[in-house]
């Protein structure tokens, strides 16, 4: 290789490392003027509303009806504060719990003993409707963070805009024959 041919691509390369700091310093300058929206890996994933069978508010058939929580970060998240709801406003607030990086924890609707995957509302009566609800995720600020909607005048509605596939005939939310709940 020539000298002037060495000087040439040097001074190419150097051209396009500046070029790239100037986009970067745009783009950390115009997204640093941006309000920040809160970024969080929890999401609703799935949603049993009407449990399998009968319901007549036994403890099994209230602990069949769930909604499960995942991290899909690789970091714990404190969910301490933070509430699940129905569309009637029946509410579950977190209390001292941390949810794993990269996992799920699922939230019964009866009475148990809470652990790691599993906590439990210690409620009486059905929280979810079998044929319509929304299921809504709020962080310790009272800031949405997720929703899950099902049946009548919902479809199968993600409140970040995807589709899980909640209420929609696999087993999560779809009516398996049992009762309804009275909403």
């Amino acid at each position: 290789m020539s000298v002037s041919t060495s000087v040439t691509v040097r001074r190419m390369v150097a051209a396009a490392l500046a070029a790239g700091a100037m986009v970067g310093s745009a783009t950390v300058s115009a997204s640093a003027a941006e309000p920040r929206a809160e970024r969080t890996h929890v999401a609703i994933s799935r949603v049993q509303a009407d449990a399998p069978g009968f319901n007549d508010r036994s403890s099994r058939s209230l602990n069949a009806e769930w909604v499960e929580i995942t991290n899909s970060a690789r970091r714990g998240v404190n969910l301490n504060g933070w509430t699940l709801s129905d569309k009637d406003g029946n509410r579950y607030t977190f209390r001292h719990y941390t949810l794993a990086g990269r996992s799920t924890v699922r939230i019964h609707t009866g009475f148990g003993r809470d652990t790691n995957r599993d906590l439990f509302q210690d409620r009486r009566n059905e929280v979810w409707d079998n044929h319509s609800d929304v299921a809504t995720l709020k962080n310790d600020h009272g800031r949405f963070v997720d929703s899950v909607s099902w049946g009548r005048g919902h479809g199968d509605n993600r409140g970040h805009g995807d589709n899980r596939g909640h209420g929609d005939n696999r087993g999560h939310g779809d009516n398996h024959g049992g009762g309804h709940h009275g909403h």
